[in-house]
């Protein structure tokens, strides 16, 4: 999980920085990767990343455009976004930076980032809506999308069938009645995790059931940690809290594997790039996990959650277009992507795009699991199911360490789903108002 900071901004800067435009649209695709750029002559780009195999990528880049020559620099992901900050101000920041996809929104209500909207407009239509959405804060376009991370499950197939479950719970409501059922059989038995120091759960729930805490309406931000979708997702956390469902061992905690690896905890909602870390991780259990499709709200409208990496443009960047170019290029490509999407890149990327399907066999684990499910089909379908609603704030950063802050009074029984959701409300108008931002509460 991203750490976030702290961080002071004028209300008019902010205000400014989001003047809530329509993004454009446009179409796309592998040949909107090649288009040309409006600039002349040849230049130079700085691209920032902390993604291994990136390198090559760019070294391959330029060797098939001498007009635009990208210099790439290695950063480390806890402090980049400091030193980012610290190079706007300067004046020396870089072109490019990889960024996900709620610093982003953050970048872009500080007036850290350049409006590309023109000039991305031909890339659009490659990518999901969800992912455009994580670079277009507000409907202003500030990058391109780089990766996602769709939500699936993956479970211990051979305890579900011990403890007389067929199969991985469909719904949130039947893994509740699973967890019980499991653990009247064996009370030591979890079905699932929530680190107490990580909130990222009630997130994915609360993209699933349709909530927008964030949602652009005409001139203002509507804010909705408390709409019925919300408290909905609210609603499953707590069961889980008041049921003993949930482990609670912390991502921090090098063994944290374990709780899974030696069957204590039987199920868990994950994503591509922690594939292979489990192959590693998981010797005593390999081979027995399978993969299925993520717990829904409402079988009937599937939807799943996100997280998603982008390619942001700074402030400052002389050259727009050729940044927007390159960085659709390296996302969008087959030959970037083909590459990005190879283990052997450790890379760890799973791609942003509408058509994932010539990406997907080559990322999982065979020993990991045990065939007996349909893994590729799985995460197709994960990849096509995150649901469209869902927009980073401008305060997103601030408001997820606001989050954190409760979250482990929530895991402790201290303090309530509800009451944390309420508080995170009133918070979040207060800030944003504070900020100069134009925001009222969604109904």
């Amino acid at each position: 999980m991203s750490k976030f900071r702290k961080r002071a901004v004028t209300g008019a800067a902010a205000a400014a920085a989001l003047s809530l435009l329509l993004g454009a649209c446009s179409s796309g695709g592998d040949d909107a990767a090649s288009s040309s750029p409006s600039t002349s002559g040849k230049v130079k780009l700085q691209f920032w990343s902390w993604t291994e195999g990136v390198e090559a990528q760019v070294k391959t880049w330029n060797k098939a455009h001498p007009e635009t020559q990208v210099e790439f620099s290695m950063e480390a992901g806890d402090t980049v976004y400091q030193k980012l900050r610290a190079a706007v101000k300067a004046g020396t920041a870089p072109c490019l930076s990889k960024m996900d996809g709620q610093d982003l929104a953050t970048f872009a209500a500080d007036g850290l980032l350049t409006d590309i909207s023109k000039t991305a407009a031909p890339y659009k239509s490659a990518y999901t809506t969800a992912a455009w959405n994580s670079v277009s804060p507000g409907g202003t376009t500030y990058g391109i999308p780089m990766g996602s991370s769709p939500l699936f499950t993956a479970y211990r197939a051979d305890l579900f069938q011990k403890y007389g479950i067929s199969k991985a719970p469909a719904t949130w409501a039947e893994l509740i009645a699973d967890g019980i059922a499991i653990q009247k059989k064996n009370k030591n038995i979890k079905i699932f995790n929530m680190a107490g120091e990580d909130p990222s759960t009630l997130v994915d729930l609360s993209w699933q059931a349709g909530a927008s805490w964030y949602k652009v309406d005409g001139n203002q931000w509507k804010i909705g940690f408390t709409t019925p979708e919300a408290l909905k997702a609210g609603d499953v956390v707590q069961q889980l809290v008041d049921n003993n469902l949930a482990s609670n061992a912390s991502y921090a905690d090098p063994g944290v594997f374990k709780t899974w690896d030696l069957g204590k905890t039987i199920l868990m909602t994950t994503s591509t790039w922690q594939l292979p870390i489990y192959n590693t991780n998981f010797p005593k259990s390999r081979g027995k996990w399978q993969l299925a499709d993520a717990p829904l709200f409402d079988t009937a409208t599937p939807r799943t959650s996100s997280f998603f990496d982008t390619t942001a443009v700074l402030k400052g960047c002389k050259y727009p277009d050729r940044a927007a170019q390159f960085a659709a290029w390296l996302s969008g490509s087959k030959e970037s992507v083909t590459t990005l999407t190879d283990p052997k890149s450790k890379s760890g990327l799973f791609p942003a795009l509408k058509d994932v399907t010539p990406y997907v066999d080559k990322i999982i684990p065979t020993e990991m699991f045990n065939g007996k499910s349909d893994s590729a089909q799985i995460i197709t379908t994960a990849a096509s199911r995150v649901g469209d609603q869902w927009q980073y704030g401008p305060d997103y950063a601030d408001m997820f360490a606001e989050m954190q802050k409760d979250w482990g009074k929530v895991i402790k029984k201290e303090m309530t789903v509800k009451d944390m959701l309420t508080h995170l409300q009133s918070w979040t108008l207060a800030d944003l108002k504070s900020k100069g931002v134009n925001a009222s509460a969604a109904s």
